[in-house]
């Protein structure tokens, strides 16, 4: 295993091709746009060597008997799913941000299990394909992107009607060496301090996409792999010091980029689909019950803090004894705490799979997300009106640096007696950054927009089985357990009754 800074390290082994503002990025590592996002990432390596997490941060691998991390680990027990959750709760605690590592972890697990599927059905070997590249996965410790999201174009025709074929990844030209694939996938977090590009397919196909049926590994310096790194709410704040920034550490969101496979090779050894058009609904399923069984415990570790945050305001404003204060401090916790039950829920009622691996409820991981595409919202709106109208007012950080500014800044931005200033302006910032900012938008569309929960809740809700339920209650239906306990049919019992 690696800790952190020698994950940090290991980025200058690659040289990936990363456009931003207009330019070339020569060394990620070296980019100051990129330190919050690396120190996120790298929070996961290091929690791993400390005594106190290692239970949650690291894991024994079942295909060489050696002490993992976690993240890239496969899930053999429902243990491993509640750990992973537990997991994702400390890190949002610790960076406030997202880590940006649980999307290939995701993925890793996502494709251990279809593979084996696919392989029982198809008689092809990825499954193998797939656990060499596990094992190098998880003995040099690296951090995948999971590439799913596709551009997809005009979004009410399918891949193979898009004017520009392009729209969705897919095989150009297939090789007695490998295939060559073209494309581009949004939204890619952590792409740029990343080792390995994991590619799945994002949504389900027929067999006239069957060349957009394929999923793959490339390192992220693969020739023709390009990535532009996106812009985030108050970004280059992180450029003008550490107060207005808020989360100056560890950053915004999640250092998305732009993806762009331009006529990639792939050696057939790094390949996991490839045609097998009728798995692509059950990868992408699988990746998806994976990812939402997340989202109720990194955002809520992002949750607690800033719900700590908000506390403190309260009690830097001279207010935190009020009793509508202490009321929608209760509301935001019992918002954050719902959402943890419900990542908790899914991940114990998780099961074993054919392959062996274990996948939580999809169910109840599909409930998990759709409620952190709501109550994340609700928390903030909370965290805005007790912190106060300066949490998007507050002088800069270059106007309290500023002798001629700095003692008006420290007379007339004063709480209450004993708090400093600039403590006070900190935590201004650190909520406006964990409430107004890139937050929202990614526990909005992260692991999927709510429309894409609730097509898996209704599918998966069993509304037949609850209509039969009804009929046997109000007695349109026989019902054999009433039967067993009175001795008589409920017509008899009723006639008798009146």
């Amino acid at each position: 295993m690696m800790n952190g800074k020698e994950y940090i390290e290991s980025l200058r082994k690659y040289n990936p091709t990363i456009y931003f503002m207009g330019k070339k990025i020569e060394s990620a590592v070296d980019e100051p746009m990129f330190f919050p996002h690396i120190h996120a990432a790298a929070m996961t390596y290091e929690l791993a060597f400390d005594p106190r997490y290692e239970d949650v941060m690291t894991a024994e691998s079942h295909l060489t008997g050696e002490k993992i991390n976690r993240f890239t680990h496969i899930h053999q027990s429902v243990d491993d799913l509640v750990k992973k959750v537990r997991m994702m709760r400390l890190l949002g605690q610790k960076t406030a941000t997202c880590f940006q590592r649980c999307v290939g972890f995701d993925a890793l697990n996502a494709l251990y299990i279809t593979t084996y599927n696919i392989d029982k059905k198809h008689n092809t070997e990825y499954h193998q394909n797939f656990l060499e590249f596990l094992k190098h996965v998880q003995k040099n410790d690296l951090m995948c992107v999971g590439s799913m999201t596709d551009v997809k174009g005009d979004r009410s025709l399918r891949p193979h009607q898009q004017k520009d074929p392009d729209l969705y990844v897919h095989v150009v030209e297939r090789r007695e060496d490998g295939i060559v694939v073209r494309g581009a996938k949004a939204h890619q977090t952590g792409a740029v301090n990343s080792h390995e590009v994991i590619v799945m397919p994002t949504r389900a196909l027929g067999p006239e996409d069957k060349e957009y049926a394929v999923s793959f590994a490339v390192p992220i310096d693969a020739e023709g792999l390009i990535n532009i790194f996106s812009r985030q709410t108050n970004d280059t704040r992180r450029l003008d010091g550490d107060i207005d920034c808020g989360n100056a550490k560890y950053g915004i969101v999640g250092g998305e980029t732009l993806m762009i496979f331009d006529d990639v090779f792939v050696p057939w050894e790094r390949v996991f689909m490839c045609g097998e058009y009728d798995f692509a609904g059950e990868l992408v399923e699988t990746f998806a019950t994976f990812h939402r069984q997340n989202y109720g415990g990194c955002k809520v570790g992002v949750a607690d803090v800033l719900i700590g945050a908000t506390a403190l305001l309260a009690e830097y404003n001279g207010v935190a004894k009020a009793s509508h204060i202490v009321d929608k401090l209760t509301e935001m916790i019992h918002l954050a705490e719902t959402c943890w039950c419900c990542s908790l829920a899914c991940s114990y009622e998780g099961y074993k799979t054919p392959s062996g691996a274990y996948v939580p409820n999809p169910m109840l991981a599909n409930i998990t997300k759709l409620n952190v595409t709501r109550f994340p919202y609700e928390w903030s709106r909370l965290a805005q009106d007790i912190a106060g109208g300066f949490v998007i007012t507050t002088p800069s950080e270059k106007d309290l640096r500023n002798p001629e500014t700095r003692k008006l800044i420290e007379k007339y931005m004063k709480g209450v007696e004993g708090i400093a200033v600039e403590d006070r302006l900190r935590m201004f910032r650190l909520v406006e950054n964990l409430s107004v900012g890139a937050q929202l938008p990614e526990s909005m569309h992260g692991a999927g927009s709510p429309q894409a929960q609730k097509i898996m809740i209704w599918r998966r809700g069993n509304v037949e089985m609850k209509k039969e339920l009804a009929k046997i209650i109000a007695g349109i239906k026989k019902d054999e357990h009433f039967i067993k306990l009175t001795g008589v049919d409920e017509e008899e019992f009723f006639k008798k009754m009146r």
